[in-house]
């Protein structure tokens, strides 16, 4: 693109000068040589006028008295009826400029100058117009240069964040060239960066989600379908199946909802629930880890509530603050359900050392985490929580209180679970 770039603009200049250097040289040999003939006609014309002034005044004519009207690369010839011919200077030879002038009494007077003049001329003038000719041209390769440059090394750059883009490289260079066609391929290659960075990191968020997500539930299941390998009661078997099936369903549960929040963290699923039956589920599956810790887990406080939101959600919330307490707080842990205004807030709380103070509200942000953890599943269960238009908040640090809030349905036995829009 470089080169047609500068072959381009070349031939443009070289044909501007063709055309105009052409007529221009044309003109000016034309003027040269009209400005050399009416010089030699003027000489002419000047010569008669003294020839005349001394033969009316009887005055002597000589060759001394003409040679001083007479330039001196120049031949002039006068002739007077009945005298000798009177010759001033040298006469040229080849081709010359003539002019020749005749008086009232017969006299005549001719002038001539050599061809010569003229050309030295016409080729001073060639050589000025030649050099002008060659400084355009070398303006204009050094402007097709720079403007090469600033056309090609745009492309060239846009080129590179389109490879980067490619390979996987996704950062926005935000670099404009101060060319508004290259600036809007700039601009939408920028914004496919974000698009593609923005998916990658939903793409990654997703993936460290279900890792969080479902290593509780299969644990659960992996222990239910041992219970189910050592045992031979037949009504074991069956309670620990329908327990097994109950964590199938749950992980289906978490699945659907990663996915749904990943495509849009907005989408809910909320239907009237009661909630003593998601908070028994979760202490009735935690159970046996914290007795196996040497801790124990109880609930306290409202029962009877009936709440807006999506179960599974709901319990992936609790899930994700018991396991939290299990595994950075102390002593027993406690669920309390209460009552305040038109909603229903479940206080997770235990008696270790809390919150460190440093973290405070920082405690939902990603791989934010007081201990050895990945610092995910707080975030995960605050986007659970807002999804269905709750909210989760830490209430107080030390000891630790986190409290999930949700929209409470008046009791009523005969409603049936609907979804909420």
């Amino acid at each position: 693109m470089r080169r047609r770039l500068i072959n381009s603009t070349l031939a443009v200049v070289l044909v501007v000068i063709a055309v105009f250097g052409v007529s221009l040289v044309i003109v000016e040999t034309r003027t040269i040589s009209h400005s050399a003939q009416e010089s030699v006609d003027s000489e002419a014309l000047r010569l008669i006028s003294v020839v005349e002034s001394r033969l009316l005044g009887a005055e002597r004519i000589n060759p001394r008295v003409l040679a001083e009207q007479v330039a001196h690369n120049r031949y002039a010839l006068v002739e007077i009826p009945g005298r000798t011919p009177i010759a001033v200077g040298t006469r040229p030879t080849g081709s010359v400029i003539r002019s020749t002038a005749k008086g009232e009494q017969g006299e005549k007077v001719t002038v001539e100058e050599s061809r010569s003049a003229v050309t030295r001329e016409v080729g001073r003038t060639l050589m000025i117009i030649g050099a002008v000719a060659l400084l355009a041209i070398v303006s204009a390769v050094l402007l097709a240069v720079r403007q090469a440059n600033k056309l090609t090394s745009p492309l060239t750059d846009l080129a590179e964040t389109a490879e980067r883009l490619g390979s996987g490289d996704p950062r926005p260079r935000h670099k404009r060239y101060g060319v508004p066609e290259l600036d809007r391929v700039a601009d939408v290659l920028d914004s496919s960066a974000e698009r593609i960075a923005r998916m990658l990191t939903a793409e990654r968020r997703l993936a460290a989600d279900a890792s969080h997500q479902l290593r509780t539930p299969l644990t659960a299941l992996s222990m239910r379908i041992e219970e189910i390998s050592v045992t031979d009661d037949p009504d074991t078997v069956k309670e620990e199946a329908n327990i097994a099936l109950t964590q199938v369903e749950r992980l289906t549960d978490v699945v659907e909802r990663l996915l749904t929040n990943a495509r849009d963290p907005r989408t809910g699923s909320a239907v009237v629930f009661d909630l003593d039956e998601v908070v028994k589920q979760q202490i009735e599956e935690w159970r046996p880890a914290y007795r196996g810790e040497g801790r124990a887990i109880v609930r306290s406080g409202k029962q009877g509530l009936r709440a807006v939101g999506t179960p599974g959600a709901v319990a992936q919330v609790l899930a994700a603050l018991i396991e939290n307490s299990l595994m950075h707080g102390g002593g027993t842990v406690a669920l309390r359900t209460r009552v305040t205004g038109n909603q229903a807030v479940i206080e997770v709380t235990d008696e270790g050392p809390g919150v460190p103070p440093d973290l405070g509200a920082r405690i939902f942000e990603r791989t934010i985490s007081g201990r050895n953890s990945t610092g995910i599943g707080l975030a995960v269960a605050r986007d659970l929580a807002e999804a269905d238009g709750g909210r989760l908040e830490l209430l107080q640090q030390q000891p630790a209180v986190f409290a999930l809030f949700l929209s409470r349905v008046a009791r009523n036995r005969e409603e049936p679970e609907r979804p909420v829009r």
